[in-house]
C-alpha cells in the first residue's frame, strides 16, 4: 500500500480554525473524527492524512520528514528552521494569521525611542556591571536582529506565557514578542521602538525536502493541492467586471475598453453581442468581461461608465490559474538542487 502523504496543520484553538477556513476555501475540505483524535483525512484525496499537531512541532515534523507539508507561522519556520536545508517554504504567506515580532520597552524609558538608543543604553549599563534583560519565545531571531542593528551587550531570557508582564514583574527589562495589533502592548504600557520590527510573519506553507526526495510519488497528490492553493490566493488579487455598452460595432466598444489600461484585462476584454428585447432600434448592445487588478477596479468601473456602460456587475474569482504552477515547478527544482 502506498504511503499518504501527509500534512501537518495546528491542532486546536483559533490557529486550526484559521486554517480549517482557509482550506476550505481552496476546494480542501478537512475532515476530523473527533477533537481527540489528531489524524484527519482530506476530502477528495484518498492518499493524503492530515496530521494534527501543536504549531511549534509541525516544523519539527516536516524538518525531520515525519510530515510531508505543513502549515505554520513563519515566525516558526524562521525562528527553527533557519537555514535547514530539508524545510522549504513553498508559499511564505497564505493570507491569514498576520503578525509581527518587534521589540517593545516599557512607556517610562522616554529617551529610548531607537534602536540606537537601545545600543547606547545597553553599552551604559554595561559600564555600570549591569547586563540588559531581553524576554523572548524567538531568541535566534532577536539575536541575530540586536547584533545586525548594533546592540551587542544584552542577555536574553526565555519567556514562557504571556511575556507583556515580563518587565512589570521584575525579570527582564524589555521584550521581542509577537503582536497583531498592539494592544496587549499598550495595555501593559509597552511600546514598540521605532525600527523595532524584527519579522512580519503570517501563516505559510511548507514542505520536506528529506520526505518528499524518499518518496517522490507522493508529488503527484502534492501537485493538486498546491494548484488549488495557488489559484486560491491568486484570486484574491483579481475581479472580474461584467458590463453592457452601446457600440456601432464590436470593433468600436473593443476600441473604447482597451483605451485605458485598468479595462484591457489579463489578455484583454470579451465582447459578446447583446441580442436586444423586440421593439429596440439604434446602436447595438455588447457585453463586456474583463478580469482587473482589485486595486484597479474603481479606474475600471469609471471608464466603463464614460462608455454609457449599465449594468455593471462585480464578483470575485474563486481560482484563477495561470498556463502552469509556478509554485509547484519551484518546488521541483528544489527537490532536485543539492540540499
Amino acid at each position: 500500500m502506498a504511503e499518504p502523504l501527509r500534512i501537518a496543520i495546528a491542532s486546536k484553538g483559533e490557529y486550526e480554525q484559521a486554517t480549517l477556513r482557509f482550506l476550505e476555501s481552496a476546494g480542501l475540505s478537512v475532515w476530523r473524527p473527533n477533537p481527540r483524535q489528531y489524524v484527519g483525512r482530506l476530502a477528495g484525496f484518498e492518499d493524503v492524512e492530515i496530521l494534527f499537531q501543536r504549531t511549534a512541532d509541525i516544523v519539527q515534523q516536516v524538518a525531520s520528514g515525519g510530515a510531508d507539508f505543513g502549515i505554520t507561522g513563519y515566525d516558526l519556520v524562521a525562528e527553527l528552521a533557519g537555514d535547514d536545508p530539508d524545510v522549504l517554504v513553498v508559499f511564505d504567506d497564505l493570507g491569514f494569521r498576520r503578525c509581527q515580532l518587534v521589540l517593545a520597552v516599557p512607556e517610562s524609558w522616554l529617551d529610548v525611542t531607537t534602536l540606537a538608543d537601545l545600543a547606547d543604553l545597553a553599552v551604559e549599563w554595561k559600564r555600570r556591571g549591569r547586563t540588559m534583560r531581553i524576554a523572548t519565545k524567538f531568541p535566534n531571531l532577536t539575536r541575530e536582529f540586536l547584533l545586525r542593528n548594533g546592540v551587542n551587550y544584552f542577555t536574553l531570557v526565555e519567556g514562557h506565557g504571556a511575556l507583556e508582564i515580563a518587565p512589570a514583574l521584575g525579570y527582564a527589562d524589555l521584550i521581542a514578542d509577537l503582536t497583531e495589533t498592539g494592544v496587549t502592548l499598550r495595555e501593559n504600557r509597552l511600546r514598540v521602538l521605532e525600527g523595532g520590527v524584527i519579522l512580519r510573519a503570517q501563516a505559510c506553507l511548507i514542505a520536506s525536502r528529506r520526505a518528499l526526495r524518499a518518496a517522490p510519488q507522493k508529488l503527484q497528490q502534492a501537485r493538486a493541492i498546491i494548484e488549488l492553493i495557488e489559484a486560491r490566493l491568486r484570486s484574491r488579487r483579481y475581479r472580474l467586471i461584467t458590463a453592457n455598452i452601446r457600440g456601432s460595432s464590436e470593433d468600436e466598444v473593443v476600441r473604447h475598453v482597451t483605451a485605458h489600461a485598468a479595462t484591457t484585462g489579463e489578455r484583454g476584454p470579451t465582447v459578446a453581442r447583446v441580442y436586444p428585447k423586440s421593439g429596440e432600434d439604434g446602436p447595438g448592445w455588447y457585453e463586456v468581461t474583463i478580469i482587473v487588478p482589485q486595486h484597479l477596479l474603481l479606474e475600471a468601473v469609471d471608464h466603463l461608465r464614460l462608455a454609457g456602460s449599465s449594468g455593471i456587475t462585480v464578483t470575485s474569482p474563486e481560482y484563477v490559474f495561470d498556463s502552469r504552477s509556478h509554485a509547484f515547478a519551484r518546488l521541483c527544482q528544489a527537490l532536485e538542487e543539492k540540499a
